[in-house]
Protein backbone atom coordinates (compact mmCIF):
# COMPACT_ATOMS: atom_id res chain seq x y z
CA UNK A 1 0.00 0.00 0.00
CA UNK A 2 2.67 2.34 1.14
CA UNK A 3 4.74 1.67 -2.39
CA UNK A 4 1.60 2.38 -4.80
CA UNK A 5 0.95 5.39 -2.44
CA UNK A 6 4.61 6.45 -3.02
CA UNK A 7 4.45 5.46 -7.25
CA UNK A 8 1.25 7.76 -7.14
CA UNK A 9 2.42 10.82 -5.55
CA UNK A 10 5.97 10.48 -7.44
CA UNK A 11 4.08 10.48 -10.66
CA UNK A 12 2.36 13.32 -9.62
CA UNK A 13 5.49 15.07 -8.54
CA UNK A 14 6.71 14.08 -12.52
CA UNK A 15 3.27 15.42 -13.72
CA UNK A 16 3.24 18.61 -12.08
CA UNK A 17 6.85 19.74 -12.39
CA UNK A 18 6.96 19.05 -16.65
CA UNK A 19 3.26 20.68 -16.69
CA UNK A 20 4.20 24.11 -15.18
CA UNK A 21 7.84 23.78 -16.86
CA UNK A 22 6.34 22.80 -20.31
CA UNK A 23 4.11 25.68 -19.93
CA UNK A 24 6.94 28.44 -19.37
CA UNK A 25 9.04 26.59 -22.48
CA UNK A 26 6.08 27.66 -24.23
CA UNK A 27 5.21 30.55 -23.27
CA UNK A 28 8.99 31.47 -23.99
CA UNK A 29 9.58 29.93 -27.23
CA UNK A 30 6.48 32.25 -28.56
CA UNK A 31 8.22 35.17 -27.13
CA UNK A 32 11.41 34.22 -29.36
CA UNK A 33 12.12 35.68 -32.59
CA UNK A 34 11.15 33.10 -35.41
CA UNK A 35 14.22 31.17 -36.74
CA UNK A 36 16.49 32.02 -33.86
CA UNK A 37 18.67 29.50 -32.65
CA UNK A 38 17.05 30.96 -28.97
CA UNK A 39 13.48 29.42 -30.67
CA UNK A 40 14.96 25.95 -31.91
CA UNK A 41 16.41 25.26 -28.15
CA UNK A 42 13.40 26.40 -26.57
CA UNK A 43 11.46 24.04 -28.72
CA UNK A 44 13.21 21.61 -28.41
CA UNK A 45 13.56 22.08 -24.89
CA UNK A 46 9.89 21.60 -24.40
CA UNK A 47 9.13 18.74 -26.59
CA UNK A 48 12.25 16.84 -23.91
CA UNK A 49 9.80 17.99 -21.19
CA UNK A 50 6.96 16.46 -22.33
CA UNK A 51 8.56 12.85 -23.02
CA UNK A 52 10.78 13.56 -19.64
CA UNK A 53 7.83 14.22 -17.59
CA UNK A 54 5.90 11.19 -19.09
CA UNK A 55 8.73 8.27 -19.30
CA UNK A 56 9.63 9.40 -15.43
CA UNK A 57 5.94 9.12 -14.22
CA UNK A 58 5.90 5.34 -15.21
CA UNK A 59 5.24 3.15 -18.33
CA UNK A 60 3.53 4.04 -21.19
CA UNK A 61 1.27 2.24 -23.09
CA UNK A 62 2.49 2.20 -26.76
CA UNK A 63 -0.08 0.31 -28.19
CA UNK A 64 -2.42 -0.79 -26.05
CA UNK A 65 -3.39 -4.63 -25.36
CA UNK A 66 -5.88 -4.57 -27.85
CA UNK A 67 -4.21 -5.14 -31.01
CA UNK A 68 -1.38 -8.27 -29.80
CA UNK A 69 -4.15 -10.94 -30.64
CA UNK A 70 -4.26 -9.30 -34.34
CA UNK A 71 -1.40 -8.04 -36.05
CA UNK A 72 -2.62 -7.53 -39.08
CA UNK A 73 -5.85 -5.66 -37.61
CA UNK A 74 -2.60 -3.37 -35.92
CA UNK A 75 -1.36 -2.06 -38.84
CA UNK A 76 -5.10 -0.97 -40.40
CA UNK A 77 -5.97 0.94 -36.39
CA UNK A 78 -2.59 1.87 -35.54
CA UNK A 79 -1.18 3.01 -38.84
CA UNK A 80 -3.46 3.96 -41.45
CA UNK A 81 -6.86 5.02 -39.43
CA UNK A 82 -4.47 7.49 -37.85
CA UNK A 83 -3.00 8.30 -41.03
CA UNK A 84 -6.23 9.10 -42.51
CA UNK A 85 -7.41 10.25 -39.11
CA UNK A 86 -4.52 13.49 -39.13
CA UNK A 87 -5.86 14.13 -42.76
CA UNK A 88 -8.42 14.21 -42.34
CA UNK A 89 -8.54 16.75 -39.13
CA UNK A 90 -5.91 18.95 -41.45
CA UNK A 91 -8.65 19.43 -43.96
CA UNK A 92 -11.17 20.27 -41.50
CA UNK A 93 -8.63 22.62 -39.75
CA UNK A 94 -7.83 24.57 -43.49
CA UNK A 95 -11.54 24.90 -44.55
CA UNK A 96 -11.72 26.76 -41.22
CA UNK A 97 -8.96 28.67 -41.74
CA UNK A 98 -9.88 30.28 -44.74
CA UNK A 99 -13.23 31.24 -43.44
CA UNK A 100 -10.66 32.46 -40.43
CA UNK A 101 -9.06 34.93 -42.74
CA UNK A 102 -12.12 37.01 -42.87
CA UNK A 103 -11.91 37.98 -39.27
CA UNK A 104 -9.35 40.20 -38.51
CA UNK A 105 -8.40 38.97 -34.89
CA UNK A 106 -8.03 35.29 -35.63
CA UNK A 107 -6.33 36.17 -38.76
CA UNK A 108 -3.35 37.63 -37.12
CA UNK A 109 -3.74 35.12 -34.14
CA UNK A 110 -3.36 31.90 -36.57
CA UNK A 111 -0.79 34.22 -38.43
CA UNK A 112 1.73 34.93 -35.78
CA UNK A 113 2.04 31.01 -34.68
CA UNK A 114 2.57 30.69 -38.84
CA UNK A 115 5.18 32.34 -38.95
CA UNK A 116 7.49 29.90 -37.23
CA UNK A 117 6.94 28.14 -39.85
CA UNK A 118 8.15 30.14 -42.55
CA UNK A 119 11.36 31.50 -40.63
CA UNK A 120 14.57 29.46 -40.60
CA UNK A 121 14.81 26.01 -41.53
CA UNK A 122 11.72 24.38 -42.71
CA UNK A 123 13.11 20.51 -42.16
CA UNK A 124 14.59 21.39 -38.27
CA UNK A 125 10.94 23.13 -37.24
CA UNK A 126 9.09 20.02 -39.17
CA UNK A 127 11.64 17.76 -37.28
CA UNK A 128 10.79 19.73 -33.79
CA UNK A 129 7.06 19.89 -34.20
CA UNK A 130 7.20 15.92 -35.10
CA UNK A 131 9.21 15.12 -31.71
CA UNK A 132 6.72 17.49 -29.88
CA UNK A 133 3.51 15.98 -31.49
CA UNK A 134 5.38 12.30 -30.03
CA UNK A 135 6.14 13.92 -26.72
CA UNK A 136 2.48 15.29 -26.05
CA UNK A 137 0.89 12.46 -26.80
CA UNK A 138 3.52 10.09 -24.08
CA UNK A 139 2.36 13.22 -21.58
CA UNK A 140 -1.27 13.62 -22.07
CA UNK A 141 -2.44 10.63 -23.54
CA UNK A 142 0.02 8.29 -21.49
CA UNK A 143 0.81 9.25 -18.41
CA UNK A 144 -1.51 11.92 -18.07
CA UNK A 145 -4.41 9.58 -18.60
CA UNK A 146 -5.89 7.87 -16.02
CA UNK A 147 -8.97 8.55 -13.49
CA UNK A 148 -12.87 8.15 -14.46
CA UNK A 149 -12.92 11.17 -17.41
CA UNK A 150 -9.30 10.92 -18.77
CA UNK A 151 -10.30 12.81 -22.05
CA UNK A 152 -11.77 15.58 -20.59
CA UNK A 153 -9.12 15.83 -17.70
CA UNK A 154 -5.98 15.62 -20.49
CA UNK A 155 -8.09 18.35 -22.62
CA UNK A 156 -8.71 20.86 -19.90
CA UNK A 157 -4.86 20.39 -18.88
CA UNK A 158 -3.79 20.81 -22.79
CA UNK A 159 -5.91 23.84 -22.65
CA UNK A 160 -4.24 25.56 -19.79
CA UNK A 161 -0.96 24.51 -21.32
CA UNK A 162 -1.23 26.41 -24.46
CA UNK A 163 -2.94 29.23 -22.24
CA UNK A 164 0.43 30.11 -21.54
CA UNK A 165 1.14 31.71 -25.53
CA UNK A 166 -1.53 34.17 -24.72
CA UNK A 167 -3.06 33.00 -28.18
CA UNK A 168 -6.36 32.07 -28.79
CA UNK A 169 -6.83 30.00 -32.06
CA UNK A 170 -3.67 27.76 -29.90
CA UNK A 171 -5.70 27.27 -27.26
CA UNK A 172 -8.84 26.36 -29.49
CA UNK A 173 -6.72 24.64 -31.59
CA UNK A 174 -5.35 22.31 -28.72
CA UNK A 175 -9.30 21.67 -27.33
CA UNK A 176 -10.09 20.21 -31.02
CA UNK A 177 -7.67 18.00 -31.37
CA UNK A 178 -7.26 16.91 -27.66
CA UNK A 179 -10.64 15.46 -28.09
CA UNK A 180 -9.84 13.60 -31.55
CA UNK A 181 -6.58 12.28 -30.06
CA UNK A 182 -8.26 11.16 -26.91
CA UNK A 183 -10.78 9.56 -28.84
CA UNK A 184 -8.22 7.50 -30.47
CA UNK A 185 -6.54 6.87 -27.42
CA UNK A 186 -9.00 5.47 -26.09
CA UNK A 187 -10.30 2.91 -28.84
CA UNK A 188 -7.21 1.63 -29.10
CA UNK A 189 -5.57 1.61 -25.53
CA UNK A 190 -2.29 2.76 -26.41
CA UNK A 191 -0.18 6.30 -27.50
CA UNK A 192 0.78 4.81 -30.82
CA UNK A 193 -2.44 5.79 -33.14
CA UNK A 194 -2.72 9.46 -31.38
CA UNK A 195 1.14 10.28 -31.78
CA UNK A 196 0.88 9.23 -35.72
CA UNK A 197 -2.76 11.69 -36.10
CA UNK A 198 -0.81 14.08 -33.83
CA UNK A 199 2.21 13.72 -36.55
CA UNK A 200 0.34 13.70 -39.45
CA UNK A 201 -1.89 16.91 -38.91
CA UNK A 202 1.25 18.60 -37.60
CA UNK A 203 3.18 18.40 -40.71
CA UNK A 204 0.65 19.09 -43.01
CA UNK A 205 -0.56 22.55 -40.95
CA UNK A 206 2.95 23.58 -41.52
CA UNK A 207 3.00 22.62 -45.05
CA UNK A 208 -0.14 23.53 -46.29
CA UNK A 209 -1.64 26.30 -43.97
CA UNK A 210 1.56 29.45 -44.22
CA UNK A 211 0.33 30.46 -47.33
CA UNK A 212 -2.68 31.42 -46.77
CA UNK A 213 -1.77 33.40 -43.79
CA UNK A 214 1.42 35.46 -45.72
CA UNK A 215 0.25 38.53 -46.28
CA UNK A 216 -2.26 38.69 -42.80
CA UNK A 217 -0.06 41.24 -41.07
CA UNK A 218 0.83 43.59 -44.62
CA UNK A 219 -0.76 46.77 -44.85
CA UNK A 220 -3.46 46.83 -47.49
CA UNK A 221 -1.86 48.64 -50.86
CA UNK A 222 -2.33 52.24 -51.72
CA UNK A 223 -4.55 52.37 -54.48
CA UNK A 224 -2.99 54.26 -57.57
CA UNK A 225 -3.24 58.08 -58.71
CA UNK A 226 -5.38 57.00 -61.69
CA UNK A 227 -8.09 54.99 -59.60
CA UNK A 228 -8.02 57.47 -57.01
CA UNK A 229 -8.57 60.70 -59.54
CA UNK A 230 -10.62 58.41 -62.13
CA UNK A 231 -11.58 61.87 -63.84
CA UNK A 232 -9.14 64.44 -63.26
CA UNK A 233 -6.61 62.40 -64.35
CA UNK A 234 -7.92 62.30 -68.28
CA UNK A 235 -7.28 64.14 -70.77
CA UNK A 236 -10.48 66.30 -72.11
CA UNK A 237 -12.09 65.41 -75.51
CA UNK A 238 -11.07 67.37 -78.63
Amino acid sequence: MKARLGARHGAAAWHGAAGLGAAALLRSSFAARAGSRRFYLLTASLAGTWAGGALGAGPIPWRGDGWRARPGGAALGLIVVPVVSGAATFAAFYAAARAARRHRTLRRAIASVLRYADAGSTPLVVLIASGSGVAEELFFRGALWSGPRPLRTTTLAYAASTAATGNPALVLAGLITSVIFGWQRAATGGVLAPAVTHVTWSVLMLRYLPPLFGDADRPPAPKSATNRYPLTCREPHA
